[in-house]
């Protein structure tokens, strides 16, 4: 790990008939501040864990930048928290009012976007991958085992880049967005192809959520909480396959239920 990413906590546990005293485990909560070009582009509070992954994932899920290459380099100051990025170039996707509310179609359809930057690099997902409801639970179940921070503190999400078959990695974060970026950083970091890929995710299935697993170009998503109204819209328009509520070798599907097999 980068850094510290929990510590001790003295605590009174109460119960009906007693009280006494613990040292609980407590995740971290860091805030980091990215620079681009030597100006200040947003603060992100966070696991400090894979802070280049999760810059390069946020910036990417902002359409500040395409391709890894779009950034000449990255240096990381964790005792101020500071983040420096430097581009090849002013991007013209630098503006003032990236997250200013945007009203566009989504995909020439009627769904609406709220910000520039998701019209910009939200996809319609074109995939032939598929999934059984055995492998949807296994994948669920692995990644939670494999969720070290979770199960020391409670206090985490944690997602997984997966194939139908295997996770590849897991990143855990304070906050569930901070994971899917740290999962989008590492597939540009490692030029990983999303096409057979699968999202597993521990967080609500938000139109958020919903919209960096479209800018990631992977068209099928699980999780083990609900989804909402507008996330579904979004995958619906999106053509990404969404599953919640994937608990005690159940499952609901949401979207695009044809990539899901029984068995």
């Amino acid at each position: 790990m980068d850094k510290k990413v929990y510590e001790q906590w003295d605590t009174t546990r109460y119960t009906l008939n007693q009280s006494y005293t613990f040292d609980d485990t407590i995740a971290i909560e860091f805030p980091f501040t990215i620079f681009i070009q030597g100006e200040e582009f947003a603060t992100i509070v966070c696991t400090p864990t894979h802070i280049e992954e999760l810059t390069i994932g946020f910036l990417a899920s902002e359409g500040i930048i395409l391709q890894i290459t779009d950034i000449t380099s990255i240096q990381i100051d964790e005792t101020k928290g500071f983040v420096y990025v430097e581009l090849h170039k002013t991007m013209p996707m630098v503006e003032q009012d990236h997250s200013k509310r945007f009203i566009g179609s989504c995909c020439g359809k009627s769904r609406q976007f709220y910000f520039k930057s998701d019209a910009r690099t939200a996809r319609t997902i074109y995939t032939t991958t598929s999934v059984t409801v055995a492998q949807c639970v296994k994948l669920m179940n692995d990644m939670q085992e494999h969720s070290e921070l979770f199960k020391a503190t409670g206090g985490v999400h944690n997602t997984a880049l997966a194939t139908p078959d295997a996770i590849i990695t897991i990143r855990e974060d304070i906050g569930r967005h901070n994971a899917l970026d740290k999962i989008y950083g590492h597939m540009l970091q490692h030029h990983i192809r999303p096409t057979d890929k699968i999202i597993v995710f521990s967080g609500r299935l938000s139109s958020e959520a919903l919209l960096k697993v479209s800018k990631m170009g992977i068209g099928i998503i699980i999780s083990n909480a609900a989804p909402t109204n507008l996330a579904l819209q979004l995958a619906n328009d999106l053509q990404i396959t969404t599953i919640g509520f994937v608990r005690n070798e159940q499952m609901n599907v949401y979207t695009y239920p044809e990539r899901v097999k029984e068995g």
